[in-house]
């Protein structure tokens, strides 16, 4: 056991990412990142791009657009039709894929080297020249309300969108990123034309290039992509000033297993003490089966099957949110555990044995999430969206290390205070055998 614990240690003191090349900035023009590492091992290339196009700027009546738009990325352009486009993409073996958020519209695009150009144009005609055809808007929007009408039976997805509107009141993350159906009824070509012309732009466009492609080609390549479109910057969503509503709500469901999402206020990416809440969340909730939500709801009362916690640091401020599912004869007690969880974290915080395994696993993992050209690109593109320099990619496990025992204490304080938790379940509650009855209120579907 100690060999392989000193074994675990030593992979975590040596773990550092393995680059072909050290990443490097690109210069492609003012107001547009681009992080690049040229790798020549295996011949693919790798392109993650964020777009400030995400469902925070999306009108009011129209909830749904940003995410409307960006499904009809890849259904049209130019003198090419749906299937046309997407049968160029598959006969080249090109992968796009298409994850629109509250902040970014993430666009990410994979190939062979050997087909890098006729990607890159193919890509810059649907940047450069959306079809949003009627026949296939309307189908994209079909799509989009059977989705929501599925969730609307999901526990788990009920709680979810109704713990963003309760949480975050009237900001516009309050919404879910696919919208609702009045929103996406209401949307037209002429408000999907005008937003990807707003949106789709070259300005604060953040963009991570990983693989097979000398700086001179792709710099050719990047700027016949973004050189034709706006520069204009997008002014982003404004910072949240309503974090959370203390209290339970139920949005009332005839389902044998609830699901509650949890959150509390969190910290933006740019406070001091973001580096130390990352270890803390991992430390209490965000560590899978080493974390102590789950040993104290899961292995200890056999309450869940699953049980965590995450930081989402949306541009506009950071926030710590959880789920749990278990019977509904069993959610109370659950979140009687959750609560005195947390409150013990927040008062004492994690002992020196766990921030030590916390740095041993945060620190030897990092590797494993640049294994690959995509993975690669797409970890820097999350960083350029969290505002890091490109230093940070080889500074991150270092500081991780130099974090004490004091300032995880101090972080843990900061954020897990349960008097703060915003908590929806969705789904029914028995009473709890002893009788306590937890102020909470119902909920409204809307």
């Amino acid at each position: 056991m100690r060999k392989l614990v000193a074994a675990l240690c030593f992979t975590a003191m040596c773990a550092v990412p393995a680059f072909a090349s050290p990443p490097r900035i690109l210069e492609i023009g003012a107001n547009e990142q681009v992080w690049f590492e040229e790798d020549h091992t295996v011949p693919m290339v790798a392109l993650s791009i964020s777009l400030p196009a995400g469902s925070g700027y999306d009108p009011a009546g129209k909830a749904g657009l940003a995410a409307l738009a960006a499904y009809m990325f890849n259904e049209g352009a130019g003198p090419l039709r749906s299937e046309d486009y997407q049968r160029a993409l598959a006969d080249r073996g090109i992968q796009l894929s298409i994850a629109p958020d509250r902040d970014y519209l993430v666009l990410s695009l994979t190939m062979l080297s050997s087909q890098s150009k006729e990607a890159f144009r193919l890509f810059a005609l649907a940047l450069q020249h959306p079809r949003f055809d009627a026949d296939a808007v309307a189908r994209v929007r079909v799509q989009m309300l059977q989705s929501l009408r599925q969730d609307a039976s999901d526990p788990a997805a009920v709680a979810g969108d109704r713990f963003y509107k309760v949480y975050f009141g009237t900001h516009p993350y309050a919404h879910a990123v696919g919208g609702d159906e009045p929103g996406l009824e209401h949307i037209g070509v002429a408000d999907l034309k005008a937003f990807a012309r707003d949106h789709w732009v070259k300005g604060g466009a953040k963009i991570a290039v990983s693989g097979d492609v000398d700086p001179a080609t792709l710099t050719t390549l990047l700027k016949s992509t973004f050189d034709a479109l706006p520069a204009a910057v997008p002014a982003p969503p404004p910072p949240v000033l309503h974090a959370g509503a203390p209290g339970e709500s139920v949005v009332a469901m005839a389902v044998p297993q609830p699901t509650a999402v949890f959150g509390l206020p969190g910290l933006s990416r740019a406070d001091p003490d973001y580096l130390a809440a990352y270890v803390a969340n991992h430390i209490v909730g965000g560590g899978g089966f080493s974390s102590r939500l789950t040993d104290e709801v899961r292995e200890k009362r056999g309450l869940t099957y699953g049980i965590s916690t995450g930081l989402s640091d949306f541009h506009g401020g950071g926030l710590v949110v959880g789920q749990v599912a278990t019977r509904n004869d069993a959610m109370d007690a659950s979140l009687a555990v959750v609560r005195h969880v947390l409150a013990d974290y927040a008062a004492h915080g994690p002992t020196q044995a766990e921030l030590d395994d916390a740095k041993t696993y945060l620190t030897g993992s990092y590797p494993l999430a640049f294994a690959s050209n995509a993975g690669i690109a797409s970890q820097l593109n999350s960083f350029q969206r969290a505002g890091l320099p490109l230093d940070y990619v080889a500074r991150r496990n270092g500081l991780i290390r130099a974090l004490t025992l004091a300032d995880v204490k101090r972080a843990a304080a900061r954020l897990f205070d349960p008097a703060r938790l915003t908590v929806v379940v969705g789904g029914s509650i028995a009473v709890a055998s002893t009788g306590h009855k937890p102020a909470r209120k119902p909920a409204s579907r809307g």
